[in-house]
C-alpha cells in the first residue's frame, strides 16, 4: 500500500483534474482580485462592482468566448454589451459627480477579455497583464503624485528619447556605404545607446534634485560627460572655499568617466571590451577612489552637501544626436584615412587630438573598427591614448577656469593621474 503511494505522481493527479477547470478557477481568482481591489476603493454613494460583480464579468467573457470559439468576431457583440452596461454606470457616476474617473468601468471591460484570453489558453498573459492592472490600481495615490511633480518638459523629453530610439532607429537602413562601410543603422544605435546612457544620469540628477551634493554630482557628472562637469566645477570652485573638495570632485567624475567607457564598449565590441575591462576598471577606481580620499581628508560639511548644478544639457536633443552621429562619421573616415597613409601611428596621434574634446565618437569608432579595419590590439591602445589625453585636457581646464586652490591641487592631480593612465598600455 506505502508503496503504490509512493508511486502516484502528482502529474498523476493533474491528469485527474480537467484543464477548463483550472481556467476556470484561475478567472475566478484573478477576477476576484480585481473586485477586491475595487471594493476596498469603493468611494462616495455610488459604485459599479466589487467583490461579486467582477467574477461575474470574467466568468461571462470565458464564456463568451467558449460560445464564439471559431467565430471570435462574435465575441465583439459581449464586449458592446457590457460597454452598454459600463456607459451607464459612468453617467450615473458622473451625475453623482463632476470629478467621477471611470477606471473601475475600464476594469471590468479589462476583466471581461481577460476571461475570455483565459479561454484560448493565454495564462501567462492574462496573469501578466492582471498583475499590472492590479498595480495600476494599488498605486493610483502614488502616480498621481508623480503626475504632479513630474513637469511637461520632462515628459516632452522623455518623447524625444522614443523618437530617437523606437521610431528613427527602425527606419534607418542597416546596410554597408561606400569603401569606408558606414553603416547608418549602426552609428544611430551608438547614438541612441549614448544618449540612453547620458539621459540615465540626467533622470537620476532631477530626480535627487537639491538631495545631492558636490561628490553625487560628480559621479552623476562622469557618467554623462566629465569634459563639462570639470569645467562647471572649476568655475563654480571661485564661488567657493572649498577648493580641496572641487578638486577631488573633479577627480572623481573623471573615474567614473572610464566605467562609462567600460559599459559602451563591452556592449558594442566585447572583445575589445574585455581586452580593456581590468585596466580601465583599475584606472576608474584609481581616480575614483583617489578623489573620493582628497574630498573626505579636506571635507568641509556645508560645501560637501551643498547643491551643485553642473547643467547638464539635455542629452536627448535631435540636434545633439545627429551632431554625434556626423562627429562618428567624421572620425570614423579620419581614423581609416590616418591607417591608410600613416600606419598605427597616425591612430595613435588622432587618438591624442580626439581627446582634447569628448572621445565618445573615436571611442565607438574604433569599437566599430577593431577587427577589421585595424588591430583589436590598435583600437584598444588609441582609446587608452585618447581617455588619457582628455583626462590631461581636463587638467587644463581645471588650471584655466579653477580658482587658484583648483590649479594647485585639482589641475595638477588631473595632469599627473592623466600621464600615469598611460601604464595602461602595458596591460593591453
Amino acid at each position: 500500500m506505502e508503496e503504490s503511494l509512493k508511486a502516484f505522481h502528482f502529474s498523476e493527479l493533474k491528469n485527474l483534474v480537467p484543464d477548463s477547470l483550472i481556467t476556470i478557477f484561475v478567472t475566478l481568482a484573478l477576477s476576484f482580485l480585481i473586485g477586491l481591489e475595487r471594493e476596498e476603493h469603493a468611494a462616495g454613494k455610488y459604485y459599479f462592482g466589487g467583490v461579486r460583480t467582477f467574477p461575474i464579468i470574467g466568468l461571462c467573457g470565458y464564456l463568451m468566448a467558449q460560445l464564439t470559439e471559431g467565430q471570435p468576431h462574435l465575441l465583439v457583440g459581449g464586449v458592446l454589451v457590457l460597454g452598454a452596461l459600463l456607459w451607464l454606470s459612468y453617467r450615473k457616476k458622473i451625475e453623482l459627480s463632476s470629478t467621477a474617473g471611470m477606471t473601475t468601468e475600464l476594469s471590468g471591460l479589462f476583466t471581461f477579455l481577460m476571461g475570455a484570453l483565459i479561454f484560448q489558453g493565454q495564462l501567462w498573459e492574462a496573469t501578466t497583464l492582471s498583475v499590472i492592472v492590479l498595480l495600476l490600481l494599488e498605486l493610483k495615490v502614488a502616480l498621481e503624485n508623480l503626475a504632479r511633480k513630474i513637469p511637461a518638459s520632462e515628459i516632452y523629453t522623455f518623447t524625444r528619447f522614443l523618437l530617437i530610439s523606437a521610431v528613427i532607429l527602425p527606419i534607418v537602413p542597416n546596410r554597408s556605404f561606400t569603401d569606408l562601410q558606414l553603416n547608418p543603422y549602426y552609428i544611430w544605435l551608438i547614438v541612441v545607446a549614448i544618449s540612453g546612457l547620458s539621459y540615465l544620469a540626467y533622470v537620476a540628477d532631477y530626480m535627487l534634485g537639491t538631495r545631492r551634493g558636490i561628490v553625487l554630482t560628480a559621479i552623476l557628472g562622469g557618467i554623462y560627460s566629465s569634459t563639462s562637469t570639470t569645467v562647471v566645477l572649476a568655475k563654480r570652485s571661485k564661488e567657493e572655499k572649498a577648493h580641496h573638495v572641487f578638486s577631488g570632485a573633479m577627480v572623481i567624475a573623471s573615474g567614473f568617466m572610464y566605467f562609462r567607457l567600460v559599459v559602451l564598449l563591452l556592449v558594442f565590441n566585447l572583445g575589445l571590451g574585455q581586452r580593456l575591462l581590468g585596466p580601465f576598471l583599475v584606472l576608474g577606481a584609481v581616480f575614483a577612489l583617489s578623489g573620493g580620499l582628497w574630498v573626505y581628508l579636506w571635507k568641509d560639511k556645508e560645501s560637501l552637501g551643498q547643491n551643485l548644478d553642473i547643467s547638464q544639457r539635455n542629452p536627448l536633443e535631435l540636434r545633439a544626436a545627429l551632431i554625434f552621429a556626423l562627429l562618428f562619421s567624421v572620425v570614423s573616415v579620419l581614423t581609416v584615412f590616418a591607417l591608410q597613409n600613416f600606419g598605427t601611428s597616425g591612430v595613435y596621434v588622432l587618438s591624442l587630438l580626439t581627446g582634447l574634446t569628448d572621445i565618445d565618437p573615436f571611442l565607438m569608432s574604433l569599437s566599430q573598427s577593431a577587427g577589421t579595419v585595424l588591430s583589436e590590439l590598435t583600437a584598444a591602445k588609441g582609446i587608452v591614448l585618447a581617455a588619457a589625453s582628455n583626462n590631461l585636457m581636463k587638467g587644463i581646464y581645471a588650471a584655466l577656469f579653477g580658482s587658484r586652490g583648483v590649479r594647485q591641487q585639482g589641475a595638477v592631480v588631473l595632469i599627473v593621474l592623466g600621464v600615469l593612465s598611460l601604464l595602461a598600455l602595458l596591460f593591453v
